[in-house]
Parts: C-alpha cells; sequence; structure tokens
C-alpha cells in the first residue's frame, strides 16, 4: 500500500514563491508518474503538473505554465512543486497524486493514490 504524503505550502502575498513537497511511502514497486492537483471550493479537482520518475518529463496545465515547476527524487520517492508568481487564482487545496492506471495524465480519476492535501493560499 502506498501513502503519499504531502508537505509544505502555506500562505504568501500575491507574486511571492511557495513549496510543496510528496513523498509516496511503502511504495516497494515502480511509481512512474506522480502529479499534482489542486482544489478549490465549488471547483473541480484540476490537475496542474505532473512528472515521469523515469526521463524526468513533466505535464503542465496552461493556468500554472512557465510560473510552477516540478522535479523529482527518485531515490527519495518524492516529488516538488515549486512555485512562483502566486495569484490569489492559485489559492486551493494542493494534493499529490501516484498509482497512475494510465489515460489522461489529469484526469484524477485515472489515480490510485491519494495525499491529505496542503493548503496554499495567496492573498491580494
Amino acid at each position: 500500500q502506498v501513502e503519499v504524503v504531502e508537505s509544505g505550502g502555506g500562505s504568501v502575498q500575491a507574486g511571492g514563491s511557495l513549496n510543496v513537497s510528496c513523498v509516496a511511502a511503502g511504495s516497494s514497486g515502480h511509481i512512474n508518474l506522480m502529479t499534482w492537483f489542486r482544489q478549490s471550493p465549488g471547483k473541480e479537482r484540476e490537475g496542474i503538473a505532473a512528472i515521469y520518475t523515469v526521463g524526468g518529463d513533466t505535464h503542465y496545465a496552461d493556468s500554472v505554465k512557465g510560473r510552477f515547476t516540478m522535479a523529482r527524487d527518485i531515490g527519495k520517492k518524492s516529488v516538488y512543486l515549486t512555485m512562483s508568481g502566486l495569484t490569489p487564482e492559485d489559492t486551493a487545496t494542493y494534493y499529490c497524486a501516484a498509482g497512475f492506471r494510465g489515460g489522461i495524465w489529469s484526469d484524477p480519476s485515472k489515480y490510485k493514490n491519494w495525499g491529505q492535501g496542503t493548503q496554499v493560499t495567496v492573498s491580494a
């Protein structure tokens, strides 16, 4: 059983930066893709960034492209999201997901393992 644990986040003023981290603990198998989602009240969960653990190729949603950067540490089974140029529209709970079943990377239904989420709040 894979346990996904996020850390980081917090509060920042618009234009600032924050980092969030995620570790996929307890995995004895290969994790092919890890993805960050976010969700704010009344909105659907949005896939914003993903990274392939082998090769390091990434996907970004248009809403974060050029502002967010995702990286991975294979040995630590961890991924990191560096967020800059934050705006109030980035305020959300950020979730890390693993256990990708294939298909569209940004579809939350394609992931088996989820973290508990970490809050990011950006004030104007």
